[in-house]
């Protein structure tokens, strides 16, 4: 698949089809696809390759902070294994391919852990507030809903411009989670009668803040005003090698769709999708590499680099 415009209709032919699956997961079972299909040539030609093949992903009209990361994290993790000594090119391939399986095997297993890990926070009775529509929010939720068996409420943002939120309750009316759908302006009103809010993350950066659907920061300094404990679900994936200290410091390529870049030469005119969270408005982070407060991020993503 050398052909970038190829590599790009593989990756959205994923994220269209299979909803469940994360666009970082998609992007890393397209990488996966293209060192199962490299021919015998070069470990520099094949690295070169992947290089391309992450840039154009970018491209896509989804949020990139996790493409970006996860990307960066596979690439890294299937180089650092001895087989760029091989000698033969086929049995670094074959190093490298046993090595990306066993990632791509994490990446899928994450979602699960952490949803064990959150659902213990979720008390009978509860009232929960949460953010557009998360995968790893909706698992946990689900875990205290039909596995430990809690009865509790939660009210969800429309999420504009995409109304995300909408996707979100219709997935708890299926789970016969009770629920309620309220305006993006009433989170404020909301939160003195929740107990807890919940929200995923496009990415986590090194300070332990997290880049997240335009609107996540609003809440969180509603939460912090309020006294109101602010907890995110995150697979380590997502973490990012990036120290933002406003929402100024976020890449433009992380804030805006391609296709808006493209579009517009003024930028200030158009909406964001995501904002950056400062750690401080954090609770605690939960993760798939356990329960972490924002400080103890930057040691696990030098971790995941090493």
């Amino acid at each position: 698949m050398e052909n970038t415009r190829n590599v790009l209709d593989f990756f959205q032919n994923i994220v269209e089809k299979e909803p469940e699956v994360s666009a970082a997961v998609a992007a890393i079972r397209t990488l996966m696809h293209i060192l199962e299909t490299f021919g015998d040539r070069t470990l520099r030609g094949l690295s070169e390759e992947l290089r391309k093949a992450t840039e154009e992903m970018k491209k896509a009209d989804c949020s990139i902070t996790s493409v970006q990361s996860g990307c960066e994290l596979f690439q890294r993790f299937i180089t650092l294994t001895g087989a760029l000594d091989q000698s033969n090119i086929k049995e670094c391939k074959d190093i490298m391919k046993k090595r990306g399986e066993i990632f791509l095997r994490k990446l899928q297993e994450a979602r699960p852990k952490i949803a064990k890990l959150g659902a213990p926070f979720i008390l009978d009775g509860q009232k929960i507030l949460t953010h557009s529509k998360s995968r790893v929010v909706l698992q946990t939720l689900r875990e205290a809903a039909l596995t430990s068996k809690k009865r509790f409420h939660v009210f969800i943002t429309e999420s504009y411009p995409d109304q995300s939120g909408v996707l979100m309750r219709n997935e708890l009316l299926k789970l016969n989670i009770s629920s309620t759908l309220i305006l993006d302006s009433a989170m404020g009103y909301v939160m003195e009668s929740v107990d807890l809010v919940l929200v995923g993350a496009e990415g986590v950066v090194e300070s332990g803040g997290i880049i997240n659907k335009v609107g996540t920061y609003t809440m969180a300094l509603c939460a912090k005003e309020m006294h109101k404990p602010f907890y995110v679900l995150a697979e380590s994936f997502k973490f990012v090698r990036l120290y933002p200290l406003n929402q100024r410091d976020l890449p433009q390529e992380l804030k805006f769709s391609s296709s808006t870049i493209k579009s517009n030469s003024n930028l200030l005119d158009q909406h964001p999708q995501v904002d950056y969270t400062p750690p401080g408005y954090i609770t605690l982070l939960f993760t798939d590499l356990g329960i972490l407060t924002p400080s103890a991020v930057s040691d696990e993503l030098i971790k995941l680099y090493l």
